[in-house]
């Protein structure tokens, strides 16, 4: 049976998430698409020029026929302003996915719990499927799962940081505790960052300025495919125990012994 991911019912062969912010061209952006594999693509509608939605921009690069947008609320200060862009985009989109961005700081871009909690209880009521991004807080990650978010997004560390996995143990808490998808979101730099989460049990990531940004986005697209890949491998296979001594690797049962 295939390992697919499923989330609001949809199955996905890719765990790999990837976002359209940031490319420095469209070729950047087609190329990071394809290498990556992936099927679920984010979009920020504040990237949109609402007064002329005939206007190009990257985002025509890519044939949305063949991928779940997920609009996001980026840009979003409070939980009434996030709404209000959540049901934008559904009229913009036709999607009923959101990704719930809440951030009052656009210094430090963490998001709000509070607001996150009431913007996602609003959007749920009102028929979205919400992907709540969050900091790695495993009581507020039950909570939304409580109340029908279809997956939880925990951050690594801060957004576009490059700082890799600052949240190893909140996350295996959130991971452990839930029964919708744990994905991970923020702050992952390499594809290494990506396959240590995968290996801990999360069930996805979102990647988007570690692959945008890169020297060659192509190629570290397919590296974060790859890295992906191997961690959701070696979480199913089962990594042996860490133990706190040496054991030997060879047998050493019937080997004679040097004499004294």
């Amino acid at each position: 049976m295939a390992d697919e991911l499923v989330i609001a019912g949809k199955s996905f062969t890719s765990r790999l998430m990837t976002g359209t912010g940031k490319h420095r061209s469209s070729g950047d952006l087609a190329a990071s698409v394809e290498s990556s594999g992936t099927q679920i693509i984010t979009v920020a509608i504040g990237r949109l020029n609402l007064d002329d939605l005939n206007e190009k921009t990257l985002l025509d690069e890519i044939d949305w026929d063949n991928f779940q947008i997920l609009p996001n609320t980026a840009g979003s200060k409070d939980a009434d302003q996030a709404v209000w862009t959540a049901k934008l985009a559904r009229e913009v989109t036709g999607s009923d996915w959101i990704k719930l961005e809440v951030i009052p700081d656009p210094k430090f871009l963490l998001p709000d719990p509070v607001g996150t909690f009431e913007a996602a209880k609003t959007l749920i009521a009102e028929g979205f499927n919400v992907l709540p991004y969050i900091h790695a807080d495993p009581v507020l990650a039950a909570r939304l799962e409580d109340i029908g978010c279809v997956t939880v997004m925990p951050l690594g560390s801060p957004i576009g940081s490059g700082r890799g996995v600052l949240t190893t143990e909140e996350i295996q808490i959130i991971i452990e505790q839930s029964s919708v998808p744990v994905v991970v979101d923020a702050g992952l730099g390499v594809p290494s960052d990506a396959a240590h989460v995968m290996e801990l049990g999360a069930d996805a990531v979102l990647v988007n300025t570690a692959i945008a940004q890169a020297k060659n986005p192509g190629l570290m697209g397919e590296a974060f495919k790859l890295g992906v890949e191997a961690g959701r491998k070696a979480y199913l296979a089962g990594r042996i125990p860490p133990r706190d001594t040496a054991v030997a690797s060879s047998p050493t049962e019937g080997v004679p012994m040097a004499a004294s």
